[in-house]
Formats: C-alpha cells, sequence, structure tokens
C-alpha cells in the first residue's frame, strides 16, 4: 500500500531534521538517503515549534522559583545546549567571514575555519543580549518563545530556494538539504508557519505582521547581501538567517 511507505518515509524525514537542528535523540530508524535529506526540510518549521514548545514548558517552571530575567537567560542556555549552538555558530562564523574577506574564496576560508574572530564574538555577544533584553520586554513572553523558533526556521527554506549553494559540498551539512529543494514541500511549510501564526495572533494581532517581516525581510536583505558578497548561501549563512529572523521577529513583538 503506498500510504504506508510515504508516512514512514514522511515520519523519518522530521526525525531526520530533528536530528539535523538539534542534540535531541531521533525516536526513529533512519534508512538514510540524499532524497530523505532533502525531503526533512520541510519540517524545520516544526521543529522549531517543538524547540518552543520546550522553552515554554522549561520558562513556566523556572518562573515559579525565579524572576522572568532568571528564567529567560536560563531558558536560552537551555537552547544553546538543546541546538548545540548551532545556529549561532554559523552566525559568528558569517559575520567574520563577511567582515574579514575581501575576496569570495577568503571569506569561504575564514568560514570554514573553526576558529572565531572579533567580528564573530562582538557579534555573538550582542545577539544573545539583544534576545534576552527582546524576550524580558515581550508582552507574551511565552508567545515569543513559542512562536519565534518556528517562524526563524522557516527564512532558510527561502534562501535555499532562491540563491545558490557556493560551499564545498563534501565539506558541509547544508548541501544535502538544500540540493534538489522541493517548491511543494516549500509552500506546505509557508503554509504551517502562516497557520501558526494565525492561531496565535488572536493574544497578540503584531505577531503575522512580525512574521512577515521576520521572514521576507531577513530573506530578501540577507540573501541580496550574501548574493553580492558569496554569490549564493553557505551552511552558516543559512544558520545566521535563523538568529537575525527570531530578533527582528522579537523587535516586533
Amino acid at each position: 500500500m503506498p500510504t504506508e511507505p510515504s508516512f514512514k518515509r514522511e515520519w523519518q524525514a522530521f526525525w531526520l531534521a530533528v536530528g539535523f537542528l538539534t542534540r535531541i535523540p531521533m525516536l526513529a530508524r533512519i534508512d538514510y538517503s540524499q532524497r530523505l535529506m532533502n525531503q526533512s526540510s520541510l519540517y524545520f518549521p516544526l521543529v522549531g515549534l517543538m524547540l518552543g514548545v520546550i522553552y515554554l514548558c522549561v520558562y513556566g517552571l523556572l518562573s515559579l522559583a525565579f524572576s522572568p530575567l532568571v528564567s529567560i537567560i536560563l531558558v536560552v542556555i537551555v537552547h544553546l545546549f538543546l541546538t548545540g549552538a548551532f545556529h549561532e555558530d554559523g552566525l559568528a562564523d558569517s559575520v567574520d567571514a563577511l567582515g574579514g574577506g575581501y575576496t569570495v574564496e577568503k571569506r569561504l576560508a575564514i568560514m570554514k575555519d573553526s576558529r572565531i574572530g572579533t567580528y564573530g564574538t562582538v557579534t555573538l555577544v550582542m545577539a544573545l543580549l539583544l534576545k534576552v533584553a527582546l524576550l524580558a520586554e515581550a508582552e507574551h513572553i511565552w508567545l515569543a518563545l513559542l512562536a519565534a523558533p518556528a517562524v526563524a526556521r522557516l527564512t532558510p527554506l527561502l534562501l535555499m530556494a532562491t540563491l545558490n549553494y557556493v560551499t564545498d559540498p563534501d565539506k558541509s551539512k547544508s548541501k544535502p538539504v538544500a540540493d534538489g529543494f522541493s517548491t511543494a514541500r516549500l509552500l506546505a511549510a509557508v503554509g504551517f508557519v502562516m497557520v501558526l501564526t494565525g492561531t496565535l495572533s488572536f493574544w497578540q494581532p503584531f505577531l503575522i505582521t512580525g512574521t512577515l517581516a521576520a521572514v521576507l525581510l531577513v530573506a530578501l536583505c540577507w540573501g541580496a547581501y550574501l548574493k553580492r558578497q558569496l554569490g549564493g548561501y553557505t551552511g552558516d549563512a543559512l544558520g545566521a538567517s535563523v538568529v537575525l529572523s527570531e530578533l527582528v521577529l522579537l523587535l516586533f513583538l
């Protein structure tokens, strides 16, 4: 029966997305393939929502004993642990490369360097401080914790669908996700995010506006900058787009 294999592939694709974006153990046996890796990108926003639910629960528990600010800082620490600072690492590497390289080849070489430079360090510290401050100032902290991770993980899908990949595929984790990217699955991910934010906008009317701004502004502005500086995107640049989208959404909230 075709339904069962299809469901099995989607189930594995979801858990592959979980394993790709987080340190959460995959609760499924994965028959890894290039095609399955391509399919997993559909579930990036859903993985973000799963992380948001975890952050919300952790914040709820911590707020019973600590102030909102302390609770938020601890939630951010939990986030960095669960994701392995995956996207933050991409932000730091991207800024180091774009700020310190004068040719495309030099920028790509800096991105591959495991060391972090001054540009990356300063940007990373300021991004984390701004994130904590914006969460603390949010009218509905629970909504920001829940929605931001899901919304932000839609942006890299738009970049993958519209830009060329410019890094050596043998040295990157992101090429398999981008190769053969499906427009239909992109539209499904967009639909999921819009339904989610539309539902949550009952508590915060600006959520839909913030979502469109976070995804479209970052995809357009960051994407145009990447195309000009690199000729396309890299895995690190995709990670940076997640952090940037979160910050833009939190600014609107």
